[in-house]
């Protein structure tokens, strides 16, 4: 019997891009009027070799750990070592914190990251009156050597890096860490770690200050000046757009703000006739990781390009260390929701993996319960097996920037980087970030972004699930955290009682010295690590700021 023959199939195959979406693509329906980002920009419905941008395979991409970066600082990227897992932690009073830290290093984490209460990061004492009902509440009370030295009892500062995310009283948090190590014998060039420090983001959209920017840049680069000469393992400054991104600037806005922001920084420490091969190298960044999955990627992968290019072409860096963009990442606060929280482990782990993919350094994931309390011991633990679970089941590390040569990712890109660098440029025209800052050119940039964001969203232009999109009727109850008044009763008592052991001559000649060394012009860091070990505390050195420095109150262009 024979077999029927069936009958031929035509197969169409479109020549071009053009004749398949003017052919094909044409005929079919969408399921929206048009597609754009999370940062407004319209997406293309496919990107080929055609459409896929000005792009050179040696010039812009090249290999990992060799300029211009873009697939990785490090040869080996996480087939040599994992990222660093830095959970973001602190409440309560010193010894609270360190359980916590002791906790995230029994589970796994491999670095720490400290959270401030306001007091301390505003430069108050928890005795001041200002600082009244905020003791302990958004992050641990720190401003005592004795405090420093119980947040980090039974830690090895030589074997742990620890973050400190503190800005207008950071060179305080870093004198107290320092002068830890000094009580415990451990030399400088040993510790490894990073304090935020960045006072630009801070005028620009944390709104944490004491001082004008001026003197607020001045104390920043005082501690990168130190790191240089005295502790070459240390980060001096994370250069953070995270906090920009918070405040609702689009991902091209955090890319440029935050890498204007370095270049200011770059700027005034040439001014005091620094080297830029010996200080560049230990500047570090920390980015947002928000829900738009390629268009974060891409972010990452622009930042070092753009950084590279700049250093070495601007500033004339010799040396690959000092054209390296390293940064911290934390998936993005503003992205989790108090409706439905259980839906924020889905948004945190896709964010985690999008950080992993654009190929940071170190990572933070937020806990689920966020938007309604400091993170609980389970929710914490759920965020960093988060991490774990990327790093040990995906699959994702075995494979160095496994989505380089992607005609869309190549193309966001360089679009994301040439964006960017057009702001910049803009910057450069106002006189450079101080003078922009100081006129409110990128706080006005955000806000206007901030606000389109959220008509998008009433408008339903951009869904937000279980807010504008699948809510469901009542709130789901989930344990929370809470600080007990009695932290802040305890935190009185303890700096009461340890400024009444000090040394009054000794503390006396530490105040006049640090106002000295501020009237002077002179780098404080060194005279702030002797001044706290002989009893200065946090409240008392930015009291001389603000008698010294002055007090910033934001000029409200908006």
């Amino acid at each position: 019997m024979t077999k029927k023959k069936e009958p031929a199939q035509a197969f169409a195959k479109s020549a071009s891009y053009n004749q398949w979406r003017e052919g094909v693509y044409s005929t079919q329906r969408e399921r929206r009027h048009s597609f754009k980002s999370i940062s407004f920009r319209d997406q293309p419905e496919l990107v080929t070799a055609e459409n896929g941008g000005d792009f050179d395979y040696q010039r812009d991409l090249g290999y990992p750990g060799e300029y211009p970066f873009t697939r990785g600082v490090q040869p080996t990227m996480y087939r040599g070592r994992l990222w660093t897992m830095r959970q973001f932690a602190g409440f309560g009073t010193p010894q609270d914190t360190n359980r916590r830290f002791k906790y995230l290093l029994e589970h796994g984490q491999t670095g720490l990251s400290t959270a401030f209460d306001m007091p301390s990061l505003m430069g108050y004492d928890p005795d001041n009156a200002r600082s009244m009902g905020e003791v302990g509440r958004e992050g641990v009370s720190v401003s005592t050597i004795e405090d420093m030295d119980t947040l980090f009892g039974g830690i090895a500062l030589d074997q742990v890096t620890t973050s400190m995310t503190i800005n207008c009283t950071a060179t305080v948090a870093f004198a107290l860490y320092f002068a830890v190590a000094k009580r415990r014998n451990i030399s400088f060039d040993a510790l490894g770690g990073t304090i935020q420090n960045d006072m630009f983001k801070e005028f620009i959209a944390q709104k944490e200050w004491i001082s004008p920017p001026a003197p607020s840049v001045k104390l920043v680069c005082d501690v990168i000046e130190f790191c240089a000469s005295s502790a070459p393992k240390f980060n001096p400054v994370s250069i953070s757009g995270y906090h920009i991104r918070e405040a609702g600037a689009t991902a091209v806005q955090e890319l440029a703000f935050t890498i204007a922001d370095g270049l200011g920084y770059v700027e005034h420490c040439l001014g005091r006739g620094m080297n830029i091969d010996q200080f560049a190298p230990r500047l570090s960044f920390f980015f947002d990781v928000h829900n738009d999955f390629f268009e974060e990627i891409a972010k990452f992968r622009a930042a070092r390009r753009l950084w590279a290019r700049l250093m070495r072409d601007r500033y004339g860096a010799k040396t690959d260390a000092a054209c390296k963009l390293r940064t911290h990442a934390q998936t993005a606060g503003v992205s989790l929701t108090a409706q439905q929280p259980v839906n924020n482990v889905a948004r945190v782990a896709m964010q985690a993996l999008a950080a992993v993919l654009g190929g940071v350094q170190s990572l933070h994931t937020n806990s689920m319960d966020e938007t309604l309390s400091l993170p609980t011991e389970d929710a914490v633990r759920v965020a960093l097996r988060t991490q774990q679970i990327i790093a040990e089941e995906s699959g994702v590390t075995n494979v160095i920037d496994p989505l380089g040569g992607s005609y869309y990712i190549e193309r966001l890109t360089t679009e994301i980087e040439n964006e960017a660098l057009a702001y910049i440029h803009q910057i450069d025209a106002l006189g450079g970030m101080l003078k922009a800052v100081e006129i409110g050119f990128p706080q006005k940039e955000i806000a206007e972004a901030a606000y389109q964001f959220q008509l998008d969203i009433d408008a339903r232009e951009q869904t937000i699930v279980g807010v504008n999109k699948y809510q469901e009727g009542g709130e789901q109850d989930i344990p929370t955290l809470k600080i007990d008044h009695a932290v802040e009763c305890e935190q009185i008592e303890r700096v009461k009682a340890f400024k009444a052991r000090r040394d009054p001559a000794k503390h006396k000649q530490a105040l006049r010295d640090i106002e000295a060394a501020c009237r002077e012009d002179r780098n404080v860091v060194p005279i702030l690590i002797d001044a706290v070990s002989d009893g200065v505390t946090l409240g008392e050195v930015s009291d001389i700021y603000r008698d010294v420095f002055g007090v910033y109150t934001d000029p409200g262009m908006l």
